[in-house]
């Protein structure tokens, strides 16, 4: 199998991706059950979504999400795509991770979206456990159950920053 540069393994896809690799079609809200990049979700991440959405939604804001679980060959194909598009994987890695590093790849993040929902969510997430996690990405979520009591931990500047990314261990 290819690596990369840091001896990750490649996944190579051939063709298109669907909804079965995590591609995610307008519209679609954390309330979803056919969606896989909704249900596969990591179930905990999952229900602290549905919660928050639930509140989001009496104040009018309706979370979508523009990304959640992505299948390895789908994670590979954004990397290969923001080398492309950045000119090195230095700086794609900014932006995306490897399969074998992505917290989507593990079911464990989201992209939310429109921006009144994660502006909702940058202020009242860390109730639910639904923290930001990187300051150049006001879009992505993971879960933190200790920010509903300790309130969500500092941001990494980008994902080059964090040390899950670097190492490749959760």
């Amino acid at each position: 199998m290819p690596r990369n540069a840091q001896g990750d393994a490649h996944i190579e896809s051939r063709g298109p991706l669907d909804e079965a690799d995590g591609a995610v079609p307008d519209g679609v809200t954390v309330f979803d059950e056919a969606i896989p990049a909704v249900t596969n979700l990591d179930p905990d991440l999952l229900a602290a979504l549905r919660r928050a959405a639930t509140d989001a939604a009496n104040a009018g804001i309706e979370f979508n999400v523009n990304s959640g679980w992505r299948s390895p060959a789908y994670q590979s194909r954004l990397l290969r795509e923001a080398v492309s598009k950045y000119g090195s994987e230095k700086e794609a890695a900014r932006w995306v991770a490897t399969p074998d590093t992505s917290p989507h790849a593990k079911g464990e993040a989201v992209d939310i979206g429109p921006s009144d929902a994660t502006m909702w969510l940058s202020e009242n997430g860390a109730e639910y456990g639904l923290c930001q996690i990187y300051r150049n990405e006001a879009w992505h979520y993971e879960l933190r159950p200790e920010a509903i009591d300790h309130g969500c931990p500092r941001m990494y500047a980008d994902p080059t920053h964090d040390p899950r990314m670097r190492s490749g261990r959760r």
